[in-house]
């Protein structure tokens, strides 16, 4: 018998099972676009307890829409890798790679959360926690509310490291630079914005970007190359990648000192 009210409380309680149980965590990651999936899944692969929270209905980022719309993006040698240990197919065109746009992010997004990242979509993230001028939390309220410009107050999630991979937005940084001052370790102390379209010095820049640039705080994907005033790159995926496994890296790091 399908009872209504069941089916109710079944979701309900199986969702504040997993948001309770990630309210403080290890990790916790702005964006679920392709640098976000990837730092969590190899820091979930190192048994970290991770937590993505995206304000879109879906994860993915802006991968779905490929290049222009057609559903095909581009990966280097480099991060060829990466894109194998998910079981995606690739085929060679010219010197560069091409994946189905939709088979990638879908896999990513299964892989990571088959490794054991939780997904929040349809949160925001409005601000962040410090103690002490470090970086220990997120901030978070429903997306709607933010669309509807209602006022209601928020709910915080505690995390040891919080990765920035809000993309050419980066979010997390300009509320950190909003509300901290002038503080990054960038050129200028704070968000530098990225720079028009140079795919190969976009691709070169973004893992140099990767890193903490406010105790607490790390940055990846192109929120890296827009918090440190680097080139966009288009439908190349392959520095993004490897800017989110590099980002996992430098959070493994960090944690060993905390």
């Amino acid at each position: 018998m399908i009872d209504e009210v069941d089916i109710s409380r079944a979701i309900a309680e199986s969702y504040m099972k997993d948001l309770l149980d990630c309210m403080s965590v290890d990790v916790a990651i702005g964006g679920a676009g392709p640098s976000g999936m990837i730092a969590a899944y190899y820091l979930a692969k190192n048994n970290y307890r991770v937590a993505i929270f995206e304000r879109s209905l879906s994860a993915g980022g802006g991968m779905w829409g490929g290049g222009m719309m057609f559903s095909r993006i581009a990966v280097q040698e480099e991060a060829k890798s990466i894109i194998n240990e998910f079981g995606i197919h690739l085929k060679r065109c010219r010197d560069i790679y091409i994946a189905d746009a939709l088979e990638t992010a879908a896999s990513f997004c299964s892989k990571a959360i088959r490794s054991g990242v939780k997904i929040f979509n349809l949160m925001d993230i409005e601000d962040v926690m410090v103690r002490k001028e470090r970086i220990e939390g997120l901030v978070l309220n429903w997306s709607p509310v933010k669309i509807s410009n209602m006022h209601v107050d928020p709910l915080c999630v505690k995390a040891r490291v919080v990765i920035d991979t809000t993309g050419h937005d980066a979010e997390i940084a300009k509320i950190v630079e909003r509300k901290m001052g002038k503080n990054l370790r960038t050129e200028t102390g704070g968000v530098m914005g990225e720079k028009s379209m140079w795919a190969e010095v976009g691709e070169e820049e973004i893992i140099q970007n990767t890193r903490e640039v406010y105790p607490g705080l790390i940055v990846a994907g192109m929120a890296a190359n827009a918090t440190c005033g680097s080139p966009r790159m288009g439908a190349i995926f392959g520095g993004m990648l490897l800017s989110g496994k590099r980002a996992a890296e430098i959070a493994m790091g960090l944690m060993e000192n905390i």
